[in-house]
């Protein structure tokens, strides 16, 4: 049910270093809502054609969604450690970086031919 969308403007590392992070970004976003991380999904979309504040400088967007409801607590948290682990693996400015956080209601979430509402 948690999902974390990692969308950029820099090219990609290498496919080993995609993976790290991918997983290293599953087990994090598991750990900061107390989820399952089995139902963690992350993805990654490098090379999109993107601007942030009239330029074309290394941006990245990042969507983080799901079931329940998300404490600025948690978001907090969240935001410094996605903006910090996007900077180092892929040199984004963490001034760059723009973190969408959503619920989900369970209804409108579905998987295995349900929903988990």
């Amino acid at each position: 049910m948690p999902l974390i969308k990692v969308q950029t403007s820099v090219s990609p590392p290498q496919k080993a270093e995609v993976e790290t992070m991918l997983l290293s970004l599953s087990a994090k976003l598991a750990k900061h809502l107390g989820k399952p991380e089995s139902y963690v999904m992350t993805a990654f979309e490098p090379e999109i054609p993107m601007t942030f504040a009239g330029t074309t400088d290394p941006v990245c967007y990042i969507e983080i969604k799901s079931i329940g409801t998300m404490k600025p607590d948690q978001t907090e948290a969240m935001s410094q450690d996605f903006c910090q682990q996007i900077n180092q693996t892929l040199g984004v400015s963490k001034n760059r970086i723009y973190i969408e956080f959503a619920d989900a209601k369970s209804a409108m979430w579905g998987w295995n031919g349900s929903t988990f509402g």
